[in-house]
Formats: structure tokens, C-alpha cells, sequence
């Protein structure tokens, strides 16, 4: 399976990367914290390449030791797929299920350097994000342009016209799922191109798309709107870089059209999946913005800042969304995210492991309708925005997947497929 070639191939490249960024900021520990720092290096090496061979041996998965406040959640979780197992061995790196145990390793990296100060707050991945952002600088002043253009009329579209700036801005977004680098192991991809130019030539790739039912819940929500009664929508964040402008750019849309008036926004508490977005990644990537020398993408920058500052924009990180568990337990085992979640209008849930987790990763059928894959996982109406980088996927028609499939062995990891789709939450 998919699972199996990640396991054995790209898991280890990633640990090996990891090991190599630590050697090259060794001489950085040094002149920042002396030997102290070259110590903890040298520790932190030590427990990933262990690790590594752990891994690559498919040793059991073994408890967490650190203090870390989701320790004792993810040690009650390994019971949990202890139980699963019935008797038949520890689980372990290849006898376990494929999203546990890459959950497992980035909690693990984290550990190694948590573990292991004055170096705990080094982000081993933050290399591959800049990269990232700087390698698609001309896709993100495309879009920037684009946008700030469009805002100068925006006050003049009627609603046909709104609702295509929408899609477009959701394809953006969808497309921008592409740069993903735990998907290519750390190697560098980016957005190249101008996004906007190839939108007409993808939209046949979109094997679910429910932008118009997007568009629906947004307008009857905006006619409902009172101002004890704001229209919220949360973006649970995916990668950082191209993927993240584009976001930023679409919920800045949502309120310049006044789809919206507030917009949520939840990234990851730490480090995680190579290329996930952090506070620091937003923070940084609006710095970045805001100090380029492209007049479009400082004005995007210096806005977007102003939104935070007004309180339009909302920035939380929950350490659930780094914890192993699908969404269907969530209210269980976060029941304050959970609440929170409930006051939105709309959830827009981006990237694949999003939605491994909203259908709790399994081998469905195609066709089973996305509302039961949910798993009861309903705290408002929801839409995943996700290019295909994993082996499971529901809510295609009767059909469709096998069809797609007898052509293309390889469409479910290809990220060349891609889906919009929603559930009403009722």
C-alpha cells in the first residue's frame, strides 16, 4: 500500500533530513549558546538517529517520557491501539495504522528537541518553508496582484460576479495544496507559475465540487447576519508558503465582500509534517509580505496585519489538531476546540491529512457518502479543500473512482486530483 512505501521510504528520508539540518546549525548553537548548545545537538542527533533505527527495524512503538502537556494523551492512545491489536503483539512502525504512526514520528522529532534545551524552540523545518515561500515569490506576487486589483472594484460586482471571484479564490486555494513537503519528503516544491492562469484546464481534475453549496450557506448566512450574530468562518490551516498566501487571500476576500465578518484560522502548536503552518510561519510569512519590495504584496501584507491587529482575523493553535486522533473523537478529547468549532458558520478544512482525519483514514468505498466517512463528526457545516496525497477517499458517484482509477493506477497520490467538498452538518 501507499502507507507501506511511506513508511519505509519517505519516513526515514525525512528523520535523515532532520539530522542533517541539525549538523548544519551546529556552528549556529555554538556561537548562540557555546558548548551548551553543540551538547544538546549532539543529544538530539543521537535520539532521532535511535529513532530512525527504530523505524527501520519496526520496533514497537514505545510510550512518551517527556513532561509535554499532551504526553499522557498520546501514551493513553498507544494503550488504545494496544487494545486494537487483540493479543497479537505490540503495535509497532509497520503493524500499526499509517496515520498513528506518522503522527508518532513528528511527536517524536518534537521531543527530541524539546527534550534537549537551550535548542527546544528550533524549528528543524523551517528551512523548507522559507525555501518554499521564496521559490514561489512569482506566484505569490501574481496573486497578490490579482487581488489587490480586484479590490479596487469589488464594491462593484453584482453576484454572479462575486461568486466567480469566489470559486477562483477557492481554486487558488484548493491548488495551492499542491506544495506539500512531507509529501515529496523535504524536497523542494513550489508554485512556479501565475495559479490564476490554469484554472479553466483544472476545473475537470475537482472530482467533488461543492463550491456552489459553498456559495449558498454564505449568502443565506450573510442575509441572516445581525451584529449579535456575525458571520464566522474557521480555516484550519495546512501548509505554509504558496499554499498559506492563498488562504490569507481568500479569507480576505470573504470579509472585503462582507461573506464574512470575522475569519478563524488554526495552525499547528508544533513543528509538524514538514511543512504545516505554525504562529511563527503565519507571523513570519506576514513580515515577509509586508517588507517586499513588490508594492502588491506589501499592501497585502500591511492589510492582513491590520486585520489581525482589528480583530477580524484570528489566529489559534490547539494541540489537538498534532495529536493522532481523527475528528470523530474530538469532542471527546477536546471538548473546548470542539465548542469553539460549533459557533462558526463554516469550517474549511485544507490539505490531505485534514481529511484523513475527517474520515478517520479508512479504506472506504468511493461511494460512501462523505456524511457518514464524518464518523458523527458534526460542529458545523464543513468543506474539505484537499488535493489527492493519500489512499483514501469518499463521495465520488457510483463508478467514478474505479473509472479514474483503470487509467491512472496512481490518481489517489498523484495530487493531481482534487475535491470540494462539503457537508451541511445537519
Amino acid at each position: 500500500s501507499f502507507a507501506y512505501f511511506t513508511v519505509k521510504d519517505r519516513l526515514p528520508q525525512i528523520l535523515t533530513r532532520v539530522i542533517d539540518t541539525l549538523h548544519r546549525h551546529k556552528n549556529e548553537f555554538f556561537e548562540e549558546h557555546g558548548e551548551k548548545g553543540v551538547e544538546a545537538e549532539k543529544r538530539a542527533i543521537s535520539f532521532l538517529s535511535k529513532l530512525r533505527n527504530e523505524l527501520q527495524t519496526d520496533k514497537p512503538m514505545t510510550p512518551l517520557e517527556d513532561e509535554l502537556p499532551d504526553a499522557a494523551l498520546w501514551n493513553q492512545y498507544l494503550d488504545y491501539q494496544r487494545n486494537l491489536s487483540n493479543g497479537n503483539g505490540e503495535p509497532s512502525w509497520f503493524q500499526s495504522p499509517w496515520l498513528y504512526v506518522e503522527c508518532y514520528m513528528y511527536r517524536r522529532i518534537h521531543a527530541a528537541l524539546a527534550h534537549n534545551p537551550p535548542i527546544d524552540n528550533f524549528d528543524v523545518f523551517k528551512e523548507g518553508k522559507a525555501q518554499n515561500f521564496f521559490e514561489s515569490q512569482e506566484a505569490v506576487i501574481a496573486l497578490c496582484t490579482y487581488f489587490q486589483e480586484l479590490l479596487k472594484n469589488i464594491k462593484d460586482l453584482d453576484e454572479k460576479q462575486l461568486q466567480e471571484e469566489l470559486f477562483k479564490l477557492l481554486q487558488v486555494s484548493l491548488w495551492g495544496n499542491k506544495c506539500d513537503l512531507s509529501f515529496s519528503a523535504g524536497e523542494g516544491i513550489s508554485q512556479k507559475s501565475n495559479p490564476l492562469q490554469s484554472l479553466e484546464n483544472m476545473v475537470s481534475y475537482i472530482l467533488v465540487n461543492d463550491m456552489e453549496k459553498l456559495w449558498s450557506l454564505l449568502v443565506n448566512a450573510k442575509e441572516r447576519n445581525t451584529e449579535k450574530n456575525p458571520v464566522r468562518v474557521d480555516i484550519i490551516l495546512d501548509n505554509a508558503g504558496f499554499e498559506l498566501v492563498s488562504d490569507l487571500v481568500l479569507a480576505d476576500f470573504l470579509l472585503l465582500s462582507k461573506l464574512a465578518d470575522k475569519v478563524h484560522f488554526h495552525g499547528k502548536s508544533i513543528p509538524w509534517f514538514v511543512s504545516d503552518t505554525t504562529k511563527h510561519d503565519f507571523n513570519w510569512t506576514l513580515k515577509q509580505l509586508q517588507s517586499a519590495n513588490h508594492m502588491w504584496m506589501s499592501r497585502c501584507g500591511t492589510n492582513w496585519e491590520g486585520n489581525l491587529k482589528k480583530g477580524v482575523w484570528v489566529y489559534h493553535d490547539h494541540m489537538f489538531w498534532t495529536l493522532p486522533h481523527d475528528f470523530s473523537s474530538m469532542a471527546e478529547v477536546a471538548p473546548d476546540l470542539y465548542a469553539d468549532l460549533q459557533k462558526s458558520n463554516l469550517l474549511l478544512f485544507k490539505g490531505d491529512l485534514n481529511y484523513r482525519k475527517l474520515t478517520g483514514d479508512r479504506k472506504w468505498e468511493y461511494s460512501v457518502p462523505f456524511h457518514q466517512a464524518l464518523n458523527r463528526f458534526h460542529p458545523a457545516p464543513l468543506c474539505s479543500l484537499r488535493t489527492l496525497k493519500s489512499d483514501t477517499q469518499v463521495g465520488l458517484k457510483p463508478g467514478q473512482g474505479e473509472q479514474i482509477g483503470a487509467s491512472e493506477p496512481e490518481w489517489m497520490i498523484s495530487g493531481k486530483y482534487g475535491v470540494v467538498q462539503f457537508d451541511a452538518a445537519l
